[in-house]
């Protein structure tokens, strides 16, 4: 029963991954023209790492937590911090988009991991 359920768990987690990173290669694609999905997916996966490391600070942990994920962002791909914010928010509503589809027409009720609040 524990084996199930850590591999359900590993599962629900790389495809949540491959989400947000599929989020993140939609928007890099149109905002500042880069093609890589693996590029993508390392971003989301940092991007976690980064929000979970500073969301939890109390009153202002969330606003900190979206300035260091734009931050990521702007470190992973060319432009500064405007376009990074843009990739962002056109990553956040891909993520919404790719969720809406996913998890109303196939009923997955998966999450984008690497995407805040989705």
């Amino acid at each position: 029963m524990a084996v199930t359920g850590i591999i359900g768990s590993l599962v629900a987690f790389v495809i949540a991954l491959l989400v947000g990173g599929l989020a993140i290669y939609i928007s890099a694609s149109l905002v500042v023209d880069v093609d890589d999905y693996g590029h993508a997916v390392v971003t989301a996966l940092l991007g976690a790492i980064a929000w979970a490391l500073t969301a939890w600070i109390p009153l202002i942990g969330p606003v900190i937590a979206l300035i260091v994920w734009v931050a990521v962002i702007k470190w992973r791909y060319p432009g500064g911090w405007v376009k990074a914010a843009i990739i962002g928010l056109v990553a956040w509503v891909s993520a919404l988009l790719i969720l809406l589809v996913a998890n109303s027409v196939f009923g997955l009720g998966i999450g984008a991991f690497g995407i805040p609040g989705v």
